[in-house]
């Protein structure tokens, strides 16, 4: 898992520069709230887009030590403000009456995954920090679908499983430092992330049924773990192959 840099001695010229960027993405949060009244429709909905929002560029600036952002942290930005208008939509349910729109925004945050990265490559402005950036936002929608199944369609809590898994992952790194290791590119990796994804927006549709929408969550968890066991034993491997 790529570490985030350090910004210990980042000058505050190149910080201010950041803010300011932040700042701009955050009229465009503004304004794409008010242009989807369906979504954030109370204050709630402002106040939940807001805050993740306010975390999300919070922790850019501690971690960006480069002053601007580049086009491909620019583009994954603004997945986060489509992230977090998602997000806002959850307080008091706004999603289940807007569900079609809901699920339009996070498909368009979803399809712009894969734009930062390819404007990365083409730019050759690839850097760790923009790579964790996007795993991130990844990681949250997916986990926001989540808590959308939840309120839906009753699933059950063990839902939540498939987008709190990596965080516990990373939970159980911090006593078994050896999971902190890198692990290998993976094409498996990849594809499960992309099921997960699919699974969920297709368990979230009116059209599913409440028992094809639980097969689909459940298919979405099983390849989830099966990914996840695969790399903590490969991890273990490594491990006590390293001791030894």
């Amino acid at each position: 898992m790529p570490s985030l840099s350090n910004t210990s001695s980042v000058s505050l010229p190149k910080r201010i520069y950041t803010l300011a960027e932040i700042a701009l993405a955050s009229l465009l949060l503004a304004v794409l709230g008010s242009m989807l009244p369906g979504l954030v429709a109370s204050a709630a909905n402002w106040w939940l887009a807001a805050g993740f929002y306010v975390v999300m560029g919070v922790l850019v600036i501690s971690f960006w030590p480069h002053g601007p952002l580049g086009w491909a942290n620019r583009v994954t930005l603004g997945r986060g403000v489509l992230v977090a208008i998602v997000a806002g939509a959850l307080a008091a349910s706004a999603f289940t009456n807007a569900i079609w729109l809901w699920l339009a925004v996070a498909v368009i945050a979803l399809l712009l995954d894969g734009v930062d990265g390819w404007i990365a490559r083409r730019t050759k402005t690839h850097t760790t920090f923009g790579a964790r950036f996007d795993m991130e936002l990844d990681a949250v929608l997916i986990l926001i679908l989540c808590i959308g199944l939840l309120q839906s369609e009753h699933l059950g809590a063990w839902v939540l499983l498939i987008g709190g898994m990596r965080y516990l992952f990373i939970a159980a790194s911090w006593p078994f430092a050896w999971l902190k290791a890198p692990l290998f590119e993976s094409f498996r990796r990849k594809a499960v992330c992309v099921w997960q994804v699919v699974a969920l927006l297709l368990a979230l549709t009116p059209f599913t049924s409440p028992l094809a929408a639980g097969l689909l969550a459940l298919s979405a968890l099983a390849s989830l773990s099966y990914s996840f066991g695969f790399d903590v034993w490969w991890l273990y491997q490594q491990h006590k192959h390293n001791a030894h």
